[in-house]
């Protein structure tokens, strides 16, 4: 029999099968999976018309011996985009969604990355995930299995699609992502899981909720530690790395009290690596330097206890650099830094 033909026999045998009964439906839902999983083109639209979604939704509901099955075919069968609004018709993601409640952790992978492609790039789905408290069971579950690599990514790519969103912000400010990013931060394997958390991180810093709780769960020390490890590289992506990692920085230090809690009346970790960033060979931390140093300037106190540390030379030095066809930016931030360090003075 063509792989049509099985398709069509396992649909026709899921539509009329009214009881649910699981040891019946199971070779069934083998067929579709195994189907989904070689990607034999047209199966996930084929299933999405064939009337079968809804049984598919009950089946989850009923939390049983093919729930997990029936959340992975879901998830392989939305990575096609045609099907997604059909998904949300049949009521699956208000089936997948109190599935996150799950201790099973291969569930919890399915149900995530099936919630995570049928909602992709649809904001009325994202506002009703956030509205039915996905943000503190997200959080949650990067907290019981920070070491489930494919389980943290699945949360990390969720957060980075919700993080946008004010209600999504609230959300977090009250259960303390702060410490598991920083976390993450601190373990993770590759450039890509280090994007993640950084886009999150920049997304979210925006909020002075958030900016001081940051601060607090140590976000500054850990960029600038994974800043020091990456200095010197001459990859692509640890470049990007920097640039993002060091840029962030700059905007946790908007906050007035988060700016002088890394500031520590100059004998802050953050504060130390901001100088050793002026004398970098890296544009970008030079430039991210400047405008840190600007910004503890903008307390009289600290301008007052920078100058007695002697930051002026290092600003000065810096700016010679660029003197002749320099980094304009560079320019513009070291000067800005001066001025602001001038300020009690005058």
């Amino acid at each position: 029999m063509a792989d049509t033909d099985f398709l069509a026999e396992a649909l026709k045998a899921i539509s009329v099968s009214t009881e649910l009964i699981e040891e019946e439906l199971k070779p069934h839902m083998d067929t579709l999976l195994n189907l989904l999983l070689e990607k034999k083109k047209g199966t996930a639209e084929q299933i999405a018309s064939s009337g079968v979604l809804p049984t598919l939704a009950q089946t989850l509901r009923n939390k049983g011996l093919l729930t997990s099955q029936v959340a992975l075919l879901v998830a392989e069968m939305a990575r096609e985009a045609a099907v997604r609004e059909r998904c949300i018709e049949a009521g699956l993601v208000t089936a997948l969604v109190p599935l996150l409640n799950s201790s099973d952790q291969d569930l919890l992978l399915h149900t995530g990355r099936a919630i995570g492609r049928i909602c992709f790039d649809n904001t009325v789905q994202q506002t009703q995930l956030v509205k039915s408290g996905v943000i503190p069971r997200l959080v949650a579950i990067m907290h019981q299995y920070p070491e489930n690599d494919p389980l943290v990514n699945v949360c990390l790519l969720a957060l980075c699609n919700l993080a946008d969103m004010d209600a999504a912000k609230d959300a977090l400010a009250e259960v303390g992502v702060a410490e598991v990013l920083t976390a993450q931060l601190k373990r993770a394997p590759d450039a890509e899981r280090r994007h993640l958390i950084l886009e999150v991180l920049g997304s979210l810093g925006e909020s002075d909720a958030l900016k001081l709780q940051f601060v607090e769960a140590g976000v500054p020390e850990a960029l600038s530690e994974m800043i020091r490890k990456l200095q010197g590289d001459s990859d692509p992506h640890d470049l990007c790395s920097i640039k993002i990692a060091s840029n962030l920085i700059v905007t946790l230090l908007l906050g007035d009290e988060s700016m002088q809690k890394c500031f520590g009346e100059g004998t802050g970790s953050v504060y130390q690596d901001v100088l050793s960033w002026l004398q970098s060979s890296n544009t970008q931390l030079q430039l991210s330097g400047a405008l840190a140093i600007a910004n503890f300037a903008r307390n009289d106190s600290n301008c007052v206890k920078m100058m007695e540390l002697g930051v002026v030379p290092h600003i000065l030095d810096l700016l010679e650099h660029h003197v002749d066809e320099g980094d304009v930016s560079v320019q513009h931030a070291g000067l800005s830094a001066l001025r602001n360090l001038a300020i009690p003075g005058s």
